[in-house]
């Protein structure tokens, strides 16, 4: 049975009726991934100029989306730009490398998906404390946990897959890109509370904008593009 409510305006009880239900968006999130994944890894795969139309593209889409979501805010805008730029240059700079360039980005990129996954699933299935209530009142450390977790097993699979002669490395640099990602996540959502948006954009029908999707890869490109620097050759080759 419906549940009465008063309406004070009238004096009046009338039918509550149950909110309707939200129909699920995963076909359409299903069919945007269908429709953008196959080009990015076959610009991955083919390098040179197709990667670096690819990510400059995306690089502008993103300073663009930015600047929207801040209502054109220069400030926010410039600081973006820094940041963007940083992190372009990383994905550019780690697939230019001759010896395992491609394999690299193929390892980031689903890195970064399985720790949000991860972290999706865990944080849902688990609850918990929350991770950091003020900029992300959605994220648990449960999740975040799920993501060093999913991160380190992509890790452990990349490290059987080049046959390494030990994987606890590379697992445990997969955990800590894992949780870098998901520290590009959180500035993220802060960044969308500031400005009270739900997305960065509607780009991309079910997943919102270009931001949205790539927040965690951005971050973890940087930290990647670091640690190659510091150990002065490539990642996977040092790992």
């Amino acid at each position: 049975m419906p549940s009465k409510i008063f309406w004070p305006a009238t004096g009046v009880m009338a039918q509550q009726r149950p909110p309707e239900s939200k129909p699920s968006d995963l076909g359409v999130r299903l069919l945007s991934a269908a429709f953008l994944v196959p080009p990015v890894i076959a610009a991955i795969y083919f390098g040179t100029p197709y990667f670096e139309a690819l990510v400059l593209v995306g690089g502008a889409i993103l300073i663009y989306e930015l600047f929207r979501a801040s209502g054109g805010q220069l400030s926010w805008t410039f600081g973006g730009l820094l940041y963007i730029s940083a992190a372009v240059f990383s994905l550019l700079a780690l697939r230019a490398a001759e010896g395992f360039g491609a394999i690299t980005i193929y390892w980031l990129f689903i890195l970064v998906w399985s720790a949000d996954t991860a972290a999706y699933f865990m944080g849902r299935s688990l609850g918990g404390p929350k991770l950091a209530p003020k900029l992300s009142p959605n994220k648990t450390w449960s999740g975040f946990i799920g993501a060093l977790l999913g991160a380190a097993i992509v890790g452990a699979g990349v490290g059987l897959y080049l046959e390494k002669p030990s994987v606890w490395l590379l697992i445990v640099v997969s955990a800590i890109l894992g949780a870098v990602s998901q520290v590009g996540d959180l500035l993220e959502s802060s960044f969308k509370r500031r400005f009270d948006k739900k997305d960065m954009s509607g780009l991309i029908p079910g997943h919102g904008g270009l931001f949205d999707r790539v927040d965690g890869l951005l971050a973890a490109a940087l930290a990647a593009w670091c640690g190659q620097m510091i150990s002065k050759k490539e990642l996977l080759a040092w790992l």
